[in-house]
C-alpha cells in the first residue's frame, strides 16, 4: 500500500497507519508528522502491517450480515407465500367452495387467529425492533465517513502493543519541533525590491517564490534560504494582489485588481507560460485557494462575492456566493474539504458547506461580528481563528458539538493597531502548530497547546511598517516577507530554541 499524506506541511510523507477512532476529527490515514493529533487514542492506531486483516475481518462482519439478512428475508418469503392463499379471498368465493376447500380455509383462518393472539405481535414487535435498528445502523454510515465497527478486536489489540510503544516513541521524536521556536533574519539572503510586492507565495516543496510587484509576477529559484531570479510574468493589466502554488500540479494562479485571474504552467522547458484567464469577478481579487483534489478554486473579491470554479475542459465558473454586503477578504477551507469559511468588512463571518444531495455550496451559518474582519483560517475541522482589521484581540470559534454551529469561546491578545494592509493570509502550519498572524507593524507567531487548545505567543517580529506582506511554507521553515520600510524582500529561517 503506496499513500502519500495529503497535509501540505507534511511534505509528501508516507502513510504509516491508518486511526480507527470512529470519534477522531482528524484524516484516518497518518503519517509520522500526523501523530500528535492522534496522541490522545495511540491505542486506535492500526500500523499498515495489519491494517489489512482488520479490514478483512469487517469485510467479513459485513458478509455476516448480510448472510443474516437474508435468512431473515428468505424466512418472511416463506410467510407471505404462506398467507398468498387468504390475501385476495374475498365472502363472494365462499359460495363457489367446495366443501373440502371451506374446510380448510376455516382450519387455515383459525391458525391465524391463534397466531394473532401472540405470535403476530411478536412478530410486528420484533419487525419494529429491525427497522430501529437498520435507522440506527443508516445513521451511523451517514455521519461517520468511516466502514469500521466501534468494537475493536483483541487479535488488533495485540498487535498494536508493540505499535503504540512505537508510536509513542516517534511522538518523542517528533517533539523538537513542538518546542520554543523562533524565526531568525538571514541579513544576507534579502534582497532589495523598490516597488510594492503585495502577494508572496512559496511552492510545495520550497523549491520557487512567486512575489507579486505591482502589474509584474517574478519567479525566484529557491534553494538553502538563497533568492535567485529565473524569470518574469507580465500578462497581469493591474496590480497583483493575491499568489497560490498548486500542490499536485505545477501550476501557479494569480488574481489582480481589476478582478482577473490568471493560470500559469510550467513547460518542459521550466517556463511558466499562461493558459488559461478567469474573467468573471468585477473588483480585486483579494483571496486565492484550492481543495486538496485540485478541481476546485475558491476565489473572494472586492465585488463582495465568492466565486467557485471547476475544473472541466477548462476552469469555469460553477456557483457564485452572494452573501456577503462589502468586500471579502479572506478565506479557508477545513480538512475534511466540506466547509468554507469567509470574512470581510461588512462584519460578518459566513460558514459554506458543501451539500451533497444538492451538489452546491450553500451558506449554514451567518455569524455576526462587533468589527470588520480581515483575516481567518481554520486550524481543523472545528476550530478556527479570526482576525479583526482593528484593536489587539483575536478571535477562537469552535463548534458546538450539540447545534453543529460556530461560537466564540476564546480571545487572545495581540498586538494593538488598526491593520490598514489586509493581504497578508493567516496561516496555521499543523506540523508546528503555529498559528501565522500579520497585524500592523507585527507577526505574531502563536502555538496552540494541546491543553484544552489554548494559544500562545512564541514569536513577535516588529518592523517598521504595517505595510508588510509575506507568507510562511507550507512546512514551517521559511517566513518571506516583503515591507515598505526596508525595500527588501527578506527570508527568516526556523530555530529550535
Amino acid at each position: 500500500m503506496q499513500m502519500r499524506c495529503i497535509s501540505a506541511d507534511h511534505r509528501n510523507q508516507s502513510i504509516i497507519g491508518v486511526c480507527i477512532d470512529i470519534t477522531c476529527p482528524n484524516l484516518r490515514p497518518y503519517c509520522t508528522y500526523c501523530l500528535p493529533l492522534h496522541a490522545k487514542h495511540l491505542h486506535m492506531l492500526a500500523p499498515l502491517d495489519v491494517i489489512n486483516e482488520w479490514v478483512q475481518e469487517r469485510i467479513l462482519q459485513v458478509h455476516n450480515v448480510q448472510n443474516n439478512i437474508q435468512e431473515f428475508k428468505g424466512s418472511l418469503e416463506s410467510l407471505l407465500k404462506q398467507f398468498s392463499t387468504y390475501h385476495n379471498f374475498t365472502i363472494d368465493q365462499i359460495p363457489n367452495l367446495g366443501i373440502s376447500q371451506f374446510d380448510n380455509l376455516v382450519r387455515g383462518l383459525g391458525s391465524v387467529e391463534e397466531c394473532e393472539k401472540i405470535l403476530f405481535r411478536q412478530l410486528d414487535q420484533s419487525i419494529q425492533q429491525v427497522k430501529q435498528i437498520v435507522i440506527q445502523i443508516q445513521n451511523k454510515f451517514k455521519n461517520k465517513t468511516n466502514i469500521n465497527k466501534i468494537e475493536n478486536t483483541q487479535i488488533l489489540h495485540n498487535k498494536n502493543d508493540q505499535f503504540i510503544l512505537e508510536q509513542t516513541k516517534n511522538i518523542d521524536k517528533l517533539k523538537p519541533n513542538l518546542s520554543p521556536i523562533a524565526y531568525k533574519l538571514m541579513n544576507k539572503n534579502s534582497i532589495k525590491q523598490l516597488e510594492v510586492c503585495i502577494a508572496v507565495a512559496v511552492n510545495k516543496d520550497c523549491s520557487i517564490v512567486a512575489v507579486g510587484c505591482q502589474k509584474l509576477i517574478k519567479l525566484y529559484e529557491f534553494k538553502q534560504g538563497m533568492l535567485e531570479w529565473i524569470q518574469l510574468l507580465n500578462l497581469h493589466q493591474e496590480e497583483v494582489n493575491t499568489l497560490y502554488f498548486m500542490k499536485k500540479s505545477n501550476q501557479l494562479i494569480s488574481g489582480d485588481h481589476s478582478g482577473a485571474i490568471l493560470i500559469w504552467s510550467s513547460d518542459n522547458n521550466n517556463q511558466w507560460i499562461q493558459s488559461q484567464t478567469l474573467k468573471q469577478h468585477n473588483g480585486r481579487i483579494n483571496c486565492l485557494i484550492m481543495n486538496n483534489n485540485e478541481d476546485t478554486i475558491i476565489s473572494s473579491s472586492n465585488d463582495q462575492t465568492i466565486k467557485f470554479w471547476m475544473k472541466q475542459s477548462e476552469w469555469i465558473c460553477q456557483q457564485t456566493i452572494t452573501d456577503h454586503k462589502h468586500f471579502v477578504l479572506q478565506l479557508s477551507l477545513n480538512e475534511k474539504q466540506n466547509k468554507v469559511i469567509s470574512c470581510g468588512w461588512d462584519q460578518l463571518i459566513l460558514v459554506i458547506e458543501y451539500s451533497e444531495q444538492n451538489k452546491q455550496w450553500m451558506v449554514i451559518q451567518t455569524i455576526q461580528v462587533d468589527c470588520q474582519g480581515s483575516r481567518l483560517c481554520f486550524i481543523n475541522d472545528n476550530l478556527f481563528a479570526f482576525q479583526p482589521k482593528k484593536s489587539n484581540l483575536m478571535y477562537i470559534y469552535e463548534m458546538n458539538n450539540g447545534s453543529k454551529q460556530f461560537t466564540q469561546t476564546k480571545k487572545l491578545t495581540v498586538n494593538q493597531g488598526d491593520d490598514d494592509y489586509v493581504l497578508f493570509p493567516l496561516q496555521y502550519i499543523n506540523s508546528k502548530q503555529l498559528l501565522v498572524s500579520k497585524h500592523h507593524k507585527y507577526i505574531n507567531l502563536l502555538r496552540k497547546t494541546d491543553n484544552d487548545d489554548e494559544f500562545k505567543v512564541e514569536q513577535s517580529i516588529q518592523f517598521n511598517s504595517q505595510m508588510l506582506f509575506g507568507q510562511m511554507s507550507d512546512d514551517g521553515e521559511y517566513l518571506i516577507t516583503w515591507d515598505n520600510a526596508s525595500k527588501e524582500i527578506q527570508i527568516r529561517r526556523s530555530i529550535q530554541q
